[in-house]
């Protein structure tokens, strides 16, 4: 695990973001910052929330989409403003991932689902610049600086297979830099790798070793913009100091670093990972960790830690099951010895059916034991999954009790926390888990404020305690249930028990490895209790307990 203190000075702004509903929240000070036990939270930048009506419309964009389709306004500062307002910390995230925010295709394609403009951010034109519709680098700067001052990280999301689809605006690269076909078969490891993942969807020849000049189309753009010399220069420079060969992998590799040396971001979610041969991300790697200690060296008064860029990677079905390889058919791959720190699992969803401590018990195993200082981001919802945890949003506290006290990283999909519909009427495809943030109902819907108020709830006890996701399970009673979960790293150490499905009213906790006389609070009632014969009384209207020794 690694070692990362968070200073008091950073937990009191957190004690002083939480809103008025929140002010019984207590802040535990100087805990280790933990990627392995982190809490995450995954939103579309474009469907979160609109702080700047006035960049809606870019690049005549104005063709009618399919429904969810299209842009809906949503942008950094829409982010920004949330962070400010201490909603992420009223949750307990501790990092905030964002679809890609790099410049999109300006055109809209038909993918057999109507017109789809590049909303998503995986469509990029120019990996150098920002779209206009999601914000300015200016933007960027004051989100990164503005999390990292409420002690959130801030992870961007990593394309470097394709680039958007070609249109009458946007045409394709030259065939130095893409291929247009044949299109992925999965029959094997180069049958996933060197072909598009769809029809009209370029794929980055990464694996090539031909040296290439600028795409015409690039060049012609920053040419336009009055930026080709300073790109240029930019990309000598890189070239120089590195010795690699200008081929098409490690231009994009530049290009994703520059918003590590300049914005300082904390890590990437890479894209499509098994769609690119392995050792491009071992290099991605190796560049991004030189870039975030040049970024710590040249501006110390804004380093939040002592951790490494971190890198998580969308392996498409990576399951914990399969431990750390992933199986081509032919070919057997494990991504954690090429720069990866987690993988998102996508088993987590399917395990989640199980009872509380088949889950847990589980999960610490694989975690402690087979993978260890190798990690995992479980998720109940995605943008991408069709067939989420809780497709009608009938198990909510289920959801959230499971994801948010289960070990490994947990990743909140925006609106999982608020109910947000996963069913939309009139939509196809992935569209129906991308629609708007539902603040309305936030504002004004007594039972969402009641499931947020939960999640709320568990995220801040998993923030405040690296044991809750990081940490060893074990079961203190099966009736009541009741667990433990304890970490320990260098001086530190952290022990919480916790008891679900309860009965409401007076509780009889085991709590034998707190000493007598220890001061207890339960986090989720705000009531205190003294460890008397292993273990405490608690008089709550609730039937979870979430115990911790302040």
């Amino acid at each position: 695990m690694k070692n990362i203190g968070l200073s008091i000075f950073v937990a009191l702004l957190i004690i002083l973001s939480a809103c008025s509903t929140d002010k019984e929240v207590v802040e535990k000070k100087e805990q280790p910052f933990v990627w392995e036990g982190a809490n995450v939270y995954f939103l579309l930048t474009d469907r979160f929330n609109n702080g700047d009506k006035t960049n809606d419309i870019n690049f005549d964009r104005t063709k009618q989409p399919a429904k969810l389709r299209g842009f809906k306004g949503g942008d950094i500062k829409g982010v920004t403003q949330k962070i400010k307002a201490g909603y992420f910390n009223n949750l307990g995230i501790n990092a905030i991932w964002m679809t890609p925010i790099t410049e999109q295709i300006h055109g809209a394609v038909d993918e057999g689902t109507g017109l789809t403009y590049g909303f998503h951010g995986y469509w990029a034109k120019d990996w150098t610049a920002l779209d206009p519709n999601f914000g300015t680098k200016a933007d960027l700067a004051e989100l990164v600086e503005t999390a990292h001052a409420h002690g959130i990280r801030i992870l961007l999301d990593g394309v470097i297979n394709h680039t958007g689809p070609a249109t009458e605006t946007d045409p394709a690269w030259e065939e130095q830099w893409v291929r247009t076909c044949p299109t992925c078969t999965y029959k094997g490891y180069k049958t996933t790798i060197e072909c598009t993942l769809t029809d009209n969807l370029p794929d980055i020849k990464t694996e090539s070793t031909q040296e290439v000049t600028i795409p015409t189309e690039l060049a012609k753009k920053w040419k336009a913009e009055g930026r080709y010399d300073e790109e240029m220069a930019e990309l000598d420079a890189f070239f120089q100091r590195t010795g690699y060969p200008r081929t098409p992998k490690y231009h994009l590799i530049k290009w994703m670093c520059d918003y590590i040396l300049e914005f300082g971001i904390d890590g990437y979610r890479g894209d499509t990972v098994k769609h690119t041969e392995e050792s491009v991300w071992a290099d991605l790697k190796k560049e991004c960790d030189y870039a975030f200690r040049t970024w710590k060296q040249n501006h110390p008064e804004k380093v939040l830690d002592d951790n490494e860029f971190y890198m998580v990677g969308e392996v498409y079905n990576f399951n914990i099951s399969a431990a750390k390889a992933f199986d081509f058919g032919d070919k057997q791959v494990n991504y954690y010895d090429y720069g990866f720190d987690g993988m998102i699992n996508f088993e987590f969803k399917y395990n989640a059916q199980k009872s509380y401590e088949e889950l847990f018990a589980r999960y610490s195993r694989i975690m402690n034991e087979e993978l260890k200082t190798a990690g995992v981001m479980n998720y109940m919802t995605s943008h991408d999954d069709g067939s989420p945890f809780d497709p009608a949003r009938e198990k909510t506290y289920e959801t959230a009790t499971k994801l948010l006290l289960c070990p490994g990283t947990s990743q909140v999909y925006y609106g999982d926390e608020s109910a947000r519909s996963l069913q939309i009427g009139g939509t196809q495809g992935d569209a129906t888990l991308r629609s708007f943030m539902n603040w309305e109902d936030i504002a004004k819907d007594v039972k969402t404020q009641d499931l947020l108020k939960h999640w709320q709830k568990l995220g801040q006890f998993r923030r405040n305690h690296p044991a809750v996701g990081a940490g060893v399970h074990e079961m203190l009673s099966e009736k009541p249930y009741v667990f433990s979960r304890s970490f320990a790293q260098d001086n530190y150490q952290d022990h919480v028990v916790v008891g679900l499905d309860l009965d409401k009213g007076m509780k009889v906790i085991p709590v034998q490895e707190f000493p007598e006389g220890t001061v207890l609070r339960d986090a989720y009632s705000g009531k205190e209790a003294k460890v008397k014969d292993g273990k405490v009384q608690v008089d709550t209207d609730f039937d979870i307990v979430l115990l911790e020794n302040l």
